[in-house]
């Protein structure tokens, strides 16, 4: 992804001042939301290698095979719990949106819970909601 393009979090700020750094691991995520926001946009451009390093080894599937022309849409951030600069620990809720190339949309709701360990926020899992 060019580094002048809108970020795929939604953000505001291009690819190359919000996740893309992230990604390509010139920086750690600050907050758990900003961990969040990075493994949306590895999920929209499809950065399977940064989603595993993020991953919580405790939880970290085998293997992360992606949907097959799922393209993700928008991402909204519903509420965060602590996961802050000073946190070892927090949750965000979001709802993330797609469409598959065979014209279907959907929708996923997820409370995710994030740990930082040695410096680094980790996604360990999340609760998918209705």
């Amino acid at each position: 992804m060019d580094d002048a393009t809108r970020c795929p979090c939604l953000s505001g700020l291009p690819y190359g001042e919000c996740c893309g750094p992230l990604h390509r691991g010139e920086r750690p995520a600050p907050t758990a939301e900003a961990l969040m926001r990075s493994r949306y946009s590895a999920f929209a451009v499809e950065d399977t290698a940064y989603l595993g390093a993020t991953w919580h080894p405790s939880t970290r599937p085998a293997e992360l095979d992606l949907v097959p022309g799922r393209r993700w849409r928008r991402l909204d951030i519903l509420a965060t719990d602590a996961g802050g600069p000073f946190d070892d620990a927090g949750t965000v809720e979001f709802v993330a949106t797609f469409r598959d190339d065979d014209g279907t949309r959907g929708r996923l709701h997820e409370l995710s819970r994030f740990v930082r360990e040695d410096g680094a926020w980790r996604y360990v899992d999340g609760d998918v909601r209705p």
